[in-house]
């Protein structure tokens, strides 16, 4: 049984040109996992005036607070657009927690995390859980799609991406970009035959499109299916 929270934002702030923050605390204690999801009410933008409901992956560990949401924002999309105009003090409501796309210790393991951009959230609260640090693997990766170098998200590692490595891929970049140039798929093709492929759980979250191209490169690689797990963003 899901419970309804209210919700104030405590601050509001563009992480990119296209991203933005919201920090929240909530009306009772939200208990969840990393990797798990709110779904925002959003009051009267449906049919006849009905509520609309809006999923997002909440962005901070488990044990932060105030909790944080990375939302892209997206012109006609009324979960971004109504969250976009969201300043402190205001309220929303949401129901949560849902999901199962949490991590799951395995003992001799190394990690893959694949995200394409704001898929990089759940990616970020998992990481820096208590869960993950208390169980760290033997490796633990983080790839991390983009079109350009100004879609990066968190990358000083005291926002969230410690104990693991997170590398950028980056498809239309600048010229001045000194990183992979390609997209993320392709740096994980490029990780050669010294990579653990059949020690490693892989995670994935992103576009629909993306992970297909994964799934597809990981079955050449026999990776069992239950190493696989994601998430998709739409």
């Amino acid at each position: 049984m899901k419970s309804e929270y209210l919700c104030t934002v405590k601050s509001f702030r563009m992480l990119t040109p296209t991203v933005f923050e919201i920090a929240f605390e909530t009306d009772k204690n939200l208990v969840f996992e990393g990797g798990q999801f709110v779904s925002i009410i959003i009051p009267g933008a449906g049919p006849k005036g009905r509520d609309l409901r809006r999923a997002y992956s909440i962005a901070s560990a488990p044990e932060a607070r105030p909790y944080e949401l990375c939302v892209k924002l997206v012109e006609n999309g009324p979960g971004t657009q109504y969250l976009y105009r969201l300043r402190p003090h205001d309220t929303f409501r949401v129901l949560a927690p849902y999901g199962d796309f949490t991590y799951r210790p395995q003992t001799d393991q190394h990690i893959c995390f694949i995200a394409t951009g704001t898929g990089i959230a759940p990616f970020r609260a998992i990481a820096m859980s208590k869960k993950f640090q208390d169980n760290l693997p033997n490796s633990a990766i983080c790839l991390f799609g983009v079109r350009t170098e100004s879609e990066l998200l968190y990358q000083k590692p005291e926002e969230g991406f410690q104990n693991l490595k997170l590398m950028n891929a980056v498809s239309q970049p600048s010229d001045s970009w000194q990183g992979f140039r390609g997209r993320v798929t392709h740096y994980l093709q490029s990780l050669g035959d010294e990579y653990p492929w059949l020690k490693t759980q892989f995670y994935l979250c992103g576009n629909g499109e993306m992970i297909q191209e994964v799934k597809a490169f990981l079955a050449e690689k026999n990776i069992e299916k239950s190493k696989i797990h994601q998430e998709k963003y739409y």
